[in-house]
């Protein structure tokens, strides 16, 4: 599969801010926008552009780019089965509140993701997107010019889940000052919500709204990057070597992971929908990270063995 510089195709540096890179977007946006640009190949241009905009335009999003993109430069490390191909290590695990409302749209809900043709390389590797949401024509909609960001809602609590509530969805009980009078609200938080995210209660105060901000609590057996996960796992210096199996944890529990010979400290792993949920009904992915462990307390033989493994590689590389 062809790797995608999205860094090339906004015309920004590497180390280019997100305040330089939402100017660089808006910027060729504006000139390639197809109900502006008539130009034969702008309309191409311009899902290229929201393409990668909506990676690097996602702190999250391009942290992952980021890693893939040093891979990538490195040449020395296969990032596509790394990062999302399929591999002989690769193992694939199946697996009353108020209405709410996730708030904060990403930037395919603000221009309208109508465009769509959304290129292989993003659906493989950050969780897809419509190929065109279509009307009655049959023909995909053009979205309106693109806009500022939408104003922040007005909040009026927070309500704290787990890691595992964020996953599985939980109805919380929240109590909110309002008018100089306590509510308390049972409030559904829906499957995949995030750290940040803002939900909507319909109604919930005298027929108006209310907005409450979620706070995800951090988990020690993952950190959160959107809807992927990522674990470490401890690897012992002879199964790193010859091979072995781990016990992986995931939102499901425990797995068990394949690590095959010769696996580096660092090397990350894929496990295919084992992240967490999304909007789409779909699931993210994890990347387990082996943290191969050298032994501190060699015995005598142990140490004589190593000897001579170590005898054995010079004379074989000496050889070459």
């Amino acid at each position: 599969m062809e790797f995608k510089d999205y860094y090339k195709v906004l015309g920004v540096a590497r180390a280019a801010d997100q305040k330089s890179i939402a100017a660089a977007y808006r910027k060729l946006a504006r000139q390639h926008h197809p109900d502006v640009n008539k130009a034969a190949g702008a309309e191409d241009r311009f899902k290229d552009i929201n393409e990668a905009y909506q990676v690097l335009g996602d702190k999250e999003k391009r942290a992952r780019y980021d890693q893939m993109y040093e891979a990538y430069q490195r040449g020395g490390m296969n990032w596509e089965q790394v990062f999302g191909g399929a591999g002989p290590w690769q193992q694939q695990q199946g697996p009353g509140g108020w209405t709410v409302t996730v708030e904060g749209a990403d930037l395919e809900d603000l221009l309208g993701g109508d465009l769509g043709g959304f290129s292989d390389f993003f659906r493989q590797f950050f969780g897809g997107a419509p190929s065109g949401r279509r009307g009655s024509t049959g023909r995909p909609r053009r979205p309106s010019a693109p806009r500022g960001p939408s104003p922040e809602p007005e909040v009026a609590g927070s309500i704290e889940v787990s890691l595992d509530e964020a996953f599985r969805g939980v109805q919380k009980p929240v109590v909110l000052q309002l008018n100089g009078s306590t509510r308390r609200l049972d409030v559904t938080i829906p499957k995949g919500v995030r750290d940040g995210q803002r939900i909507r209660l319909s109604g919930a105060l005298d027929g108006a709204d209310l907005f409450l901000a979620v706070q995800v609590k951090a988990d020690p057996r993952f950190e959160r990057r959107g809807d992927d996960l990522i674990a470490e796992v401890t690897v012992p210096l002879t199964d790193a070597l010859l091979g072995g199996t781990v016990g992986v944890p995931t939102m499901d529990g425990t797995v068990e992971m394949t690590i095959p010979a010769g696996t580096q400290p660092g090397q990350i792993f894929r496990l295919g929908g084992q992240g967490m949920p999304t909007r789409d009904g779909g699931r993210g992915d994890e990347l387990v990270r082996a943290k191969v462990v050298v032994p501190a307390d060699l015995s005598e033989r142990e140490k004589a063995l190593l000897l001579e493994f170590a005898r054995l590689r010079k004379e074989r590389s000496g050889s070459r």
